[in-house]
C-alpha cells in the first residue's frame, strides 16, 4: 500500500513524481490517478448521502494490490476516525459493500447502538436466488462470462488448465501469460459470485520436463501465485483441501526414478501424490449462517444437509479418473464432494473450464444448476454426449451459447 504524504501535492497538479518517474496509479492505468480525485468523488458520496457537512476526510491510499482508493472517514471536529470509503480504481466506482455502510456513519456521529443497527440491516437484505438456467457455453471463458449478470452464481469450481504440463492441453509459452489469465478469470468470476460464497479451483504444481540431458526440470509453484491472485482479487482464503492420490500414481512423471536407481543424496525428488482444492469465499459482512437462516427455500435447505459419510480433514482420497477423449480429467467424487458441501439445492454452479463437463454432471446429481464454458469444440462435443441423456427431458431446458442445441427428440 502506498500512502501519500502532504509533502506530495505535487502528484495532484501532474502524472510523475519530482524525479520524473510515473506514478503507480498511472502505471495501473487508474483513472482515479491522485489525492484530489478520490477526495472529489468522496465529497460527492457524502453530499448524495447528506453527509458532507458531518464528515471530514483524512489521506487518502491507493492500494494497488487490489486496485482501489481508500479514504478514510473522520468525524468532524474530533478527527476520530468513523469508516472508510473503497473507490475503484479503475472506473471511480464507490464499493459499497467494502466502504462503511451510511447508516454505520450515522450510528458513530450520533452515538447510537451499532450492534443494533447492523442486526437490523442485515434482516432487511434480500436472499439472492439466481434466475440463471442450466447453460452450455462454448468460448473463452472470460468473454462469456462478461454477458452473465452481476451475482448470478452461487458456487464456482473449476480446475483451470495445466501449465504446459501436457501440450495437447495447454499452449501458453510464458508463465506469467498463463497468470495474467488466470487472474483476468478469478476477477471475473468475483463480479458474478454472490457475495460471501464459495471459489474452489483443484490445482497442482506443474512439472517441466528437460529439453535435454544438459538441462535440469523446473518444478512450478503454481497453487502458492494462485493464492496470492485470489486475495488480491477480493477473496478471503478458507482452506487448503489436499486430494492424495493412489501411491504409484506419480510415476509417470519420471520424478524420483533416477533417485530409486542409485540412491545418491541430492537427487532425492519425491514422487507427486496430491493435489491442492483450495477453497475461497468472496469478501462479505455476513456470516455464513445468514445464508442459511435467511434462505427463503427452508425445504432445500434441510435436503442439502451432507450425511455423515463426510470428509472429516483436509486430506480427501480420491481415485484419478480416466477419460479417453481428454487429457486431465478429474474425477467425479472430487466434484460431487465440492459441490454438496459448498452449495445448497438449486444453487449455480459456475465451472469456467468445464473439459469433459464432469462438474454439470456432479450438478446433475445432487439437483444444482451448472454454468459451464469450454473454449475447446471437442470437449463441448464430450459434454453433449453425455449431458443431455443424464438429465432425460429438462435437457430441453440448457441455454447453449455460441454451438447448437443438442436435438432432445434422439432421447424419447
Amino acid at each position: 500500500m502506498i500512502k501519500f504524504s502532504a509533502a506530495q501535492n505535487l502528484i495532484d497538479w501532474g502524472m510523475s513524481d519530482r524525479n520524473g518517474k510515473k506514478l503507480v496509479s498511472e502505471k495501473r492505468n487508474y483513472l482515479v490517478t491522485t489525492v484530489s480525485q478520490a477526495k472529489e468523488i468522496t465529497r460527492a458520496w457524502l453530499t448524495d448521502l447528506e453527509l458532507s457537512k458531518a464528515v471530514g476526510l483524512g489521506l487518502p491510499e491507493v492500494d494497488d494490490r487490489y486496485h482501489i482508493w481508500r479514504v478514510p472517514l473522520l468525524k468532524l471536529h474530533t478527527r476520530i476516525r468513523i469508516g472508510e470509503v473503497v473507490i475503484n480504481s479503475f472506473t471511480t466506482e464507490i464499493l459499497t459493500n467494502k466502504s462503511t455502510r451510511p447508516e454505520m456513519l450515522e450510528a458513530r456521529l450520533l452515538g447510537k447502538d451499532e450492534e443494533r443497527i447492523l442486526k437490523s440491516k442485515q434482516s432487511k437484505i434480500d436472499f439472492p436466488i439466481s434466475n440463471l438456467r442450466n447453460t452450455i457455453g462454448l468460448g473463452d471463458c472470460c468473454e462469456l462470462i462478461d454477458d452473465m449478470p452481476a451475482q448470478s452464481v452461487d458456487l464456482v469450481f473449476t480446475s483451470p488448465p495445466y501449465f504446459n504440463a501436457r501440450p495437447e492441453y495447454s499452449d501458453y509459452e510464458v508463465y506469467d501469460e498463463y497468470l495474467l489469465k488466470m487472474r483476468q478469470v478469478i476477477r471475473k468470476c468475483h463480479r458474478v459470485l454472490n457475495d460471501g460464497r464459495f471459489f474452489v479451483i483443484n490445482v497442482s504444481h506443474v512439472l517441466l520436463r528437460r529439453a535435454s540431458r544438459n538441462e535440469a526440470s523446473k518444478r512450478i509453484a503454481v497453487p502458492f501465485d494462485l493464492h496470492r491472485i485470489f486475495t488480491e482479487e477480493g477473496f478471503d482464503f478458507i482452506d487448503d483441501i489436499i486430494w492424495l492420490k493412489p501411491e504409484g500414481a506419480g510415476w509417470a512423471t519420471g520424478r524420483g526414478r533416477r533417485f530409486a536407481a542409485d540412491r545418491n543424496p541430492l537427487q532425492y525428488k519425491a514422487v507427486p501424490v496430491t493435489e491442492y482444492v483450495l477453497v475461497y469465499r468472496k469478501k462479505s459482512d455476513l456470516l455464513i449462517d445468514w445464508y442459511i437462516r435467511n434462505h427463503p427455500d427452508k425445504e432445500a435447505i434441510q435436503s442439502s444437509k451432507v450425511g455423515d459419510d463426510y470428509e472429516r480433514t483436509n486430506v480427501w482420497r480420491i481415485q484419478p479418473n480416466t477419460h479417453s477423449e481428454h487429457p486431465a480429467p478429474f474425477p467425479f467424487e472430487l466434484a460431487d464432494k465440492v459441490i454438496k458441501y459448498y452449495s445448497f439445492k438449486n444453487d449455480v454452479v459456475l465451472d469456467p473450464f468445464a473439459g469433459s463437463g464432469t462438474t454439470g454432471l456432479a450438478c446433475i446429481a445432487n439437483k444444482r444448476r451448472f454454468v459451464m464454458f469450454e473454449i475447446n469444440p471437442d470437449y463441448v462435443e464430450l459434454i453433449r454426449s453425455e449431458i443431455p441423456e443424464r438429465m432425460g427431458r429438462a435437457s430441453e431446458g440448457i441455454l447453449w451459447i455460441n454451438t447448437p442445441p443438442y436435438v432432445t427428440q434422439q432421447l424419447f
